[in-house]
């Protein structure tokens, strides 16, 4: 999942809480017709069983669109429905095994919280993109928010993609969109009556950045 070497972020979208793969093929396909994500990511919890159908379903949606397609931490549901790759949400902890177990072309990301130090030992470790967040007021993150100032940083000093991620707000977005390569959405359009419209009209602040 390289960065797009213009100024202005790609989207990175992020499947609803709970899906079930019954519902998820046409909100899904509705959502990346109306904005193309550069990678397509699946929520890793839940039974393992439907995951599969989901992995089979999302791996279908997005590869026609040409979308690169990874799993929370499932290593080998990753294998086993031939995703591009994992999700890690434990930091830089499992990067290298993970990339033992999937080779050298998967996509490997790890989620490093608000730490520029963890974000530091996954890239080392070999993560193709390191996330932080949450970046806004959220009652799920774990410590304070990742602050501007991280990514800032972050996009001046590393070379590894840096994805931006977490109770994201259209403020927010126009703040992030100059210093971060991918900006993940998920729940913040999945509540909506309609997500297509509800994305678009945040990514209006990215373009607009």
């Amino acid at each position: 999942m390289p960065a797009d070497q213009t100024n202005a972020p790609q989207l990175y979208l992020v499947t609803p809480a709970g899906a079930q793969a019954s519902t998820l093929g046409p909100l899904l396909s509705a959502v990346m017709d109306r904005v193309p994500p550069a990678c397509l990511r699946i929520r890793g919890a839940g039974d393992e069983a439907e995951l599969g159908r989901i992995a089979d379903l999302a791996r279908e949606i997005a590869h026609a669109r040409d979308v690169a397609v990874v799993i929370d931490d499932h290593v080998r549901l990753a294998q086993r429905h031939g995703l591009d790759g994992v999700h890690l949400t434990d930091g830089a902890r499992g990067v290298r095994a993970a990339r033992k177990e999937l080779g050298a072309d998967a996509i490997i990301g790890a989620f490093c919280g608000n730490s520029r130090h963890e974000g530091m030992n996954a890239g080392e470790a070999g993560a193709d993109y390191v996330a932080f967040g949450p970046v806004g007021e959220t009652a799920l993150g774990r410590g304070e928010p990742a602050a501007l100032e991280l990514f800032q940083w972050w996009s001046e000093m590393i070379e590894v993609p840096v994805v931006a991620e977490g109770a994201i707000t259209a403020a927010l977005l126009a703040e992030l969109s100059p210093v971060s390569d991918f900006i993940a959405l998920g729940a913040e359009i999945w509540t909506a009556e309609d997500p297509a419209a509800a994305l678009a009209a945040l990514w209006d602040r990215v373009e607009g950045a």
